[in-house]
């Protein structure tokens, strides 16, 4: 773990992925900001303001930069090794991809936090004079708590464990292909892929993605491509749909733990 915190904090890539983040994220957060229309903000236009989401990609912003980060984990290891030759056993290596695993998924929730944090202040100075969000960025005039059921807070802490996802994806694929770049560009298609196909895979049982995927991710516009107006009346969270949300992630660190079993190297 030392040693994989000392490799991130070491290495200059991992410092420009972090500025470039916020800077790329307070830019689009700000513009979004100026484009609300006039009144009373509403929730889903704030969570999109200050997550800054781009409806062309299919992951927001923050969770691309971790996928990089883990993507660059990988790829730093395979450049400078940490284990020597005479080292690298099956357990070793297990080891270490847990070690990289639990270092990316911290760097990539501090981003996430660091991230709405800036956004946030770039979204309050960016807003237009006719908006009126005192009742979603004033924390102490929230009547039920930021958490609340229709409140910003449950849409942001989905946004902070999609920045710890793409970090995690950004690491195991990167570990399957050895490549960084091919691991960011297919974790970046990850999304449009398994989307679509969990939710056929629901309609083929008879259900439906409850309401509330809607109401913590609306920034997921690929949700939209499988189901109309009338899915969104699914009820709660039930053993299929669930298993359709953690297969992906399940086959994925399955794939990467067989690759290190037919390995002689991480």
């Amino acid at each position: 773990m030392a040693s994989e915190v000392r490799r991130l904090r070491g290495v200059r890539s991992t410092w420009v992925v972090v500025a470039g983040a916020l800077l790329v994220n307070a830019g689009v957060a700000a513009f979004s900001a100026t484009r609300l229309p006039a009144g009373e903000l509403a929730v889903p236009d704030a969570v999109r303001s200050v997550a800054a989401v781009v409806p062309v990609l299919p992951l927001p912003l923050t969770a691309l930069a971790a996928a990089v980060l883990g993507a660059l984990a990988y790829g730093n290891e395979a450049r400078w090794p940490g284990l020597p030759a005479s080292r690298v056993t099956l357990g070793r290596r297990l080891g270490a991809l847990l070690a990289k695993s639990l270092v990316v998924g911290a760097a990539a929730a501090l981003l996430a936090v660091a991230v709405l944090g800036v956004n946030a202040v770039a979204v309050r100075l960016a807003l237009p004079a006719g908006v009126d969000a005192s009742t979603l960025l004033d924390l102490p005039d929230l009547p039920a708590g930021p958490f609340a059921a229709g409140g910003i807070g449950r849409p942001l802490a989905a946004y902070a464990a999609l920045a710890v996802a793409g970090g995690w994806a950004g690491l195991l694929i990167t570990s399957l292909v050895r490549s960084a770049l091919a691991g960011v560009l297919l974790t970046g298609a990850l999304p449009a892929l398994l989307e679509p196909t969990a939710g056929l895979l629901l309609h083929r049982t008879g259900r439906n993605w409850p309401v509330w995927v809607r109401e913590l991710l609306p920034f997921q516009y690929g949700l939209d491509w499988v189901r109309g107006a009338a899915d969104r009346t699914a009820g709660a969270l039930d053993g299929t749909v669930a298993a359709a949300l953690l297969a992906p992630a399940a086959l994925l660190v399955l794939a990467a733990v067989l690759v290190q079993l037919r390995r002689r190297s991480l």
